[in-house]
């Protein structure tokens, strides 16, 4: 049986991971916190939550714009290094949620993410148009 789609099984099973360490992450804060619902006003919770979120939003549009390139038999070589380049910006941006004020790892992880989808959706739309 051959191996189908390495990169993109992977990839989910990274963004599985990473989507479950900035849940812990929230709920740790939650707990601490006291809150139920909701931050509560309490500005570390709200930060978290917001980490999460954050990566709720742009992940499954990396991953779908991998899977499609993965597909189409055009990422070998560098599809799986941009994936892991993506849970670092994003590991990057949940720890930098944690400052008061934004850090650098909060701002890498935000250009690293920005980048990363520019970048698969360029790529998918030249290999839609059969350019690459």
């Amino acid at each position: 049986m051959e191996f189908v789609l390495p990169v993109s099984l992977t990839s989910a099973g990274m963004f599985g991971l990473l989507a479950l360490w900035l849940a812990v992450r929230a709920g740790r804060a939650r707990l601490k916190a006291r809150v139920g619902h909701g931050d509560g006003g309490d500005a570390l919770l709200a930060r978290r939550m917001r980490a999460q979120i954050n990566f709720v939003e742009t992940a499954p549009f990396v991953l779908a714009l991998i899977i499609v390139i993965d597909l189409a038999g055009r990422g070998s070589g560098w599809l799986a290094p941009v994936a892991v380049v993506f849970v670092i910006g994003r590991v990057l941006h949940g720890f930098g949620m944690d400052a008061e004020k934004g850090g650098w790892p909060r701002q890498a992880g935000i250009a690293i993410t920005m980048l990363t989808l520019l970048g698969l959706s360029v790529v998918a739309v030249l290999v839609g148009l059969r350019v690459l």
